[in-house]
């Protein structure tokens, strides 16, 4: 991974750094959570990088609100999706798949059948216009860690996420049926 890369992601992970995971707003009705703490906890947060044949290649997200873990996902995701062996297949889903941020748009390819669960994004939210808030640079006020330059890449987990992705599927489905099962006990 070349060094202009990896700047662009640290750069990217700082700018957010402030007017999102610092936003006392986002911190109390997202990030302290205990629907976002559980998601972080077990790894039900995740990219996936699809393709047409089935595959699904990514990394889980966990330790969202530390900048240097994102640092470091942002790494290993450029290392997977840069792979010259994984790039084509990846591209050919990118380029040949209409994209409603719908789990549809890739589970269409798995080989096992997925009841849809996921519709597309257009469908549940509003268009919303955002305002830019105000601009500073981080880097006045940052700090750089020699360790978000480093160019070792370590996967810790298997890039290979298909069989993953489905136990993480029937995990959620099962939290779903137990989440159904309280609620009715108590209702009575």
């Amino acid at each position: 991974m070349n060094r202009l890369m990896i700047s662009l992601i640290i750069n990217e992970q700082n700018v957010i750094q402030r007017p999102v995971l610092e936003n006392s707003v986002l911190k109390k009705k997202v990030f302290h959570t205990a629907n976002f703490l559980f998601q972080d906890w077990l790894h039900f947060s995740f990219v996936l990088f699809p393709t047409m044949e089935g595959r699904l290649f990514g990394a889980s997200v966990n330790g969202f609100r530390s900048v240097t873990k994102r640092i470091d996902l942002g790494k290993r995701l450029a290392d997977i999706l840069f792979d010259e062996t994984l790039f084509p297949d990846i591209y050919r889903f990118a380029a040949n798949t209409p994209h409603t941020g719908s789990n549809a748009d890739f589970e269409q390819y798995l080989s096992w059948k997925q009841p849809v669960t996921t519709p597309p994004l257009h469908s549940v939210y509003p268009v919303i216009r955002h305002q830019r808030g105000k601009v500073y640079d981080w880097s006045l006020s940052t700090k750089l860690r020699r360790k978000w330059f480093s160019k070792k890449i370590t996967h810790r987990h298997p890039i290979h996420l298909t069989d993953w992705y489905k136990d993480k599927q029937e995990q959620l489905q099962g939290l779903a049926l137990l989440k159904e099962f309280f609620s009715r006990i108590g209702k009575k």
